[in-house]
C-alpha cells in the first residue's frame, strides 16, 4: 500500500477529508447520532433529507389532497421513469431498466425466463460465494421445473476469490444460465463482468448479474459488456430505504422473447381494458407484475439522484480510495491483534466493503456495535464486514472505528459478549 501514500494516525486521516471532492454530499444525509461511525451502508444506506421531504409530499400533497388521481399525475409511469435512472447507474441504453418487486422476486422471473429461452440445455451455473438467497431462488426454480436442471457451482480456494478459469471450465454447452453477484456480498470479490460474460456467450449461454452490492458504488456497463440479464437492490449505496423496490435489466433485442412466469396487470398490454385474456405489454415492462409500492418508490428516487449527481466515476476513485486506507490500517494496525483481511487487495477485484476476520469476530462485532459508537455487520463464520459509502464515510471515522476496533481486543471488551448469535447480525 505504500504507493498509495498513507501514513498512520488521525491528522492524515483529517488530511484526506479535506482533499475529498464528495465530501459535501455527506451533508446530505441525516446524522442523528453524531458519535455513531455507520459502515453498514451496503446493508442500509443513511436516510438522505431530501427523501423525508419527497415522504411528506408523497403522502401529504400527492396521496393526501390527489387520491387516486395521482396514477395520472406520475405515478403510473413511475417504474419506469426511475428505471430510466438507474439505467444511468448500469450503462444501460434506454426501455431495458424498470423498478419492480424484490430483488428475489426479479431473479425468479428471470431466472425461469433465461431457462424457457434455452430449453435444450440442463446446466445453470453460479458460484460457491454468491449470496445465499439467490441460490435459494435458483433451487426453488430447479424443483418448479420437475428437476431438469442441475447447479453447478464454481469453487472458491480461498474463500474470498473465484479464479476466471475456474469459472470458465464448469461453463459448457449445457449450460443455459450463468448468473454470479457482481460483488459478492462477503468478501466483495468484484468479478471482471465482461470476461463472464464473453465466456459464457462463446457456448451459447445467457448471463444474469446480481448488481446489489455494486449498484452505486461500482461502475456498470451492461450494455457494453454484452449482458443479457441483471436485478439489483435499491437500499444498499442507492440510499432508496429498508425494502425499496428492487429492479431488473433485459437486453433490448431479448424483450420480446423472454417469457416473465409472473402474468399481472401491470405487466399486460392495456391494463385498463380488463380483458380476460392476458397479452403482454411490448419491452421490459412486461417483467412488470402487480401494482408498484408507490411510496418507497418515490423515496428511493430521491436518494437515487444524489448518487446520480454525484456521479458514478467521483464515486467509484473514493471507494477504492477508502478501502484502500482501511486495508492500509488493517495491515498496520490490527493484524498484531489477530485480525486478517477477508477482501481482496487489489482495487480493481474488491468493490466498496471489506471483510476482516476474527477468531472471536462475532463477539467484537457486538462490542462494536453496543458500546463502541461503530455499527458493521458481521456474516458467518468470522467476518466483520465494514462497508465504506463514499458519499457519506470519512476517511477519518475509517481511521477512528480502526481504532475503536483496536480497543475491543486490546481491552478484551468483547468477554462481556455471549457467543450465540442474534437472530440479525
Amino acid at each position: 500500500m505504500e504507493e498509495l501514500g498513507f501514513e498512520p494516525g488521525p491528522a492524515f486521516a483529517r488530511r484526506l477529508d479535506a482533499k475529498d471532492d464528495l465530501a459535501s454530499f455527506r451533508e446530505a444525509f441525516i446524522m442523528a447520532e453524531p458519535d455513531l461511525i455507520y459502515l453498514d451502508g451496503n446493508s442500509l444506506g443513511r436516510l438522505p433529507y431530501r427523501t423525508v421531504e419527497q415522504v411528506h409530499k408523497a403522502v401529504e400533497e400527492q396521496w393526501g389532497r390527489e387520491l387516486v388521481r395521482g396514477w395520472n399525475a406520475g405515478w403510473y409511469q413511475a417504474p419506469t421513469r426511475v428505471g430510466e435512472k438507474i439505467a444511468q447507474l448500469v450503462g444501460a441504453g434506454p426501455d431495458q431498466v424498470v423498478v419492480s418487486d424484490s430483488t428475489s422476486v426479479n431473479l425468479f422471473k428471470l431466472t425461469i425466463g433465461a431457462l424457457t429461452m434455452r430449453p435444450g440445455r440442463d446446466r445453470i451455473v453460479g458460484d460457491v460465494l454468491n449470496f445465499p438467497s439467490d441460490l435459494y431462488i435458483l433451487q426453488g426454480c430447479i424443483r418448479l421445473l420437475g428437476d431438469r436442471h442441475h447447479l453447478h457451482m464454481a469453487p472458491s480456494e480461498d474463500g474470498i476469490t473465484v479464479e476466471h478459469q475456474a469459472l470458465s471450465d464448469i461453463i459448457d454447452e449445457r449450460t443455459a444460465l450463468v448468473t454470479l453477484s457482481h460483488v459478492t456480498f462477503k468478501s466483495s470479490f468484484l468479478y471482471e463482468a465482461a470476461a463472464v460474460t464473453e465466456r459464457a456467450h462463446q457456448v451459447g449461454a445467457l448471463v444474469l448479474w446480481d448488481l446489489s452490492h455494486s449498484v452505486g458504488a461500482v461502475p456498470v456497463e451492461l450494455d457494453r459488456w454484452g449482458v443479457d440479464l441483471a436485478v439489483g437492490c435499491t437500499y444498499k449505496y442507492l440510499n432508496g430505504g429498508p425494502g425499496a423496490p428492487a429492479f431488473l435489466y433485459v437486453r433490448s433485442d431479448l424483450q420480446e422473447v423472454a417469457i416473465s412466469p409472473i402474468w399481472g396487470w401491470f405487466g399486460q398490454r392495456s391494463p385498463f381494458d380488463f380483458d380476460l385474456e392476458y397479452e403482454p405489454t411490448e419491452g421490459v415492462t412486461r417483467f412488470l407484475v402487480g401494482t408498484p409500492p408507490i411510496l418507497s418508490l418515490l423515496a428511493m428516487e430521491s436518494a437515487l439522484d444524489l448518487v446520480l449527481e454525484a456521479g458514478i466515476d467521483r464515486i467509484r476513485r473514493k471507494s477504492v480510495r477508502l478501502t484502500s486506507y482501511l486495508i492500509y490500517l488493517v495491515d498496520t494496525v490490527l493484524v498484531r491483534f489477530g485480525f486478517v483481511l477477508g477482501s481482496p487487495r487489489e482495487p480493481t477485484r474488491r468493490g466498496s466493503h471489506v471483510s476482516i476476520r476474527h477468531p472471536e469476530g462475532y463477539r467484537i462485532n457486538r462490542a462494536l456495535i453496543e458500546e463502541m459508537g461503530v455499527l458493521p455487520d458481521f456474516r458467518e463464520p468470522d467476518n466483520i464486514r465494514l462497508g465504506l459509502a463514499p458519499l457519506y464515510t470519512s476517511f477519518f471515522e475509517v481511521w477512528e472505528a480502526v481504532d475503536r476496533i483496536r480497543r475491543v481486543v486490546e481491552e478484551e471488551r468483547y468477554l462481556r459478549y455471549p457467543a450465540k448469535r442474534l437472530p440479525v447480525t
